[in-house]
């Protein structure tokens, strides 16, 4: 089963919309199966670093291929 990282942090409001856009791209009956393992990136100095300008952002863990805001359904199906 693929296994997408979604980087957020508490307070990002751009975040709650890409919640909403990676339920709805779970939800299509053409959507791959996946794990969303969602990650805050303010407990790691590393993951601020690399992505705290840049999220949300989704990443794909088996390929390594990653997406960040703005994306909608069609960028998301790219990282399979």
């Amino acid at each position: 089963m693929n296994r997408l990282i979604f980087y957020t942090t508490v307070g990002c409001h751009l975040c709650e919309h890409a919640a909403i856009v990676l339920q709805e791209f779970a939800a299509q009956s053409e959507a791959p199966p996946f794990d969303l393992d969602e990650v805050d990136i303010s407990t790691d100095e590393y993951l601020v670093e690399l992505y705290g300008i840049r999220i949300p952002v989704v990443k794909n863990s088996a390929n390594e291929k990653e997406i960040g805001w703005p994306f909608g359904l069609e960028d998301l199906s790219t990282l399979f």
